[in-house]
């Protein structure tokens, strides 16, 4: 049985938090790609570490990397907004698709086992990254379909997959827009709005699928660890500008491949 009051035990957990929030503003800043791409594995490795059971830890991992969204969101979809980035008619129309689809995967987390949630992030991780490497973007298409029920399903699928991946909306959505020739920067500027849509439903899902599950480590509202929360948002502020002015410094394709790399690694090793 862990002692989650023990020093040790403590101050391990803030020391490993810290550092997550650090490395997933770095790489935030350095590629643009969502904090959640980083913090979920970081955390599962972190609470595998700290013999946290792995029955849970995937869960925790996924809801808390959740959580943070919600405040890096509302912060850089505002960014966006202000640069004219933000196509608030696509918010509008798929904000609905993508909510229910989030809502929907949070709240089945809790019929979903912790090995079984591990290894969608690895497979959806692998195809991420082998997307991150291709220098090649494919397209299928000059415009958005017009159809309401295809762009229905399209919205609550990258909503359902995120919510239990525990990412933003760029991660899959910024993908999927390209397929459709739509300009990358705007795309990039409305899923910082869509990873609200998505974190808020999907976070609601995760803490009554959490409530009264056993072994979780203290200060945890369902599967949302708020300590873990807090220490890891505090560190993104501060680092993810950091990243950004290193992104200026060095080549950014360089830079994306050996990420593509690292994730394809990553989730290779949690899959196994």
């Amino acid at each position: 049985m862990i002692d989650y009051g023990s020093t040790g035990f403590l101050i391990a957990l803030a020391i490993g938090l810290l550092a997550t929030g650090a490395i997933a503003g770095i790489l935030a800043g350095l590629l643009g790609v969502g904090g959640g791409i980083v913090i979920v594995p970081v955390l599962f490795y972190l609470f595998d570490y700290l013999q946290i059971p792995k029955s849970i830890s995937m869960h925790l991992a996924v809801a808390t990397s959740l959580a943070t969204i919600i405040p890096t969101s509302i912060s850089s979809s505002r960014s966006h907004y202000k640069k004219g980035a933000l196509d608030v008619d696509l918010l509008k129309f798929w904000a609905p698709f993508i909510f229910i689809g989030a809502g929907l995967g949070g709240y089945l987390s809790r019929y979903i086992k912790s090995d079984e949630l591990t290894i969608l992030f690895g497979i959806i991780a692998l195809v991420v990254s082998i997307n991150m490497a291709n220098p090649k973007k494919l397209v299928i298409l000059n415009q958005l379909p017009k159809s309401k029920t295809i762009n229905g399903v399209i919205g609550a699928t990258i909503g359902f997959l995120s919510s239990l991946m525990g990412i933003g909306g760029g991660t899959l959505s910024v993908p999927t827009l390209t397929l459709f020739s739509y300009p990358v920067h705007r795309a990039v500027g409305t899923a910082s709005a869509f990873g609200l849509v998505i974190a808020i439903p999907a976070v609601i899902g995760f803490v009554l699928a959490g409530i009264g599950v056993a072994d979780r480590p203290p200060f945890s509202f369902g599967y949302v660890n708020l300590i873990a929360m807090v220490l890891i948002f505090s560190m993104t502020i501060f680092t993810a500008p950091i990243g950004a002015k290193i992104a200026h410094m060095i080549n950014a394709k360089s830079l994306k491949l050996a990420f593509a790399i690292f994730l394809f690694i990553t989730a290779l090793r949690m899959l196994l």
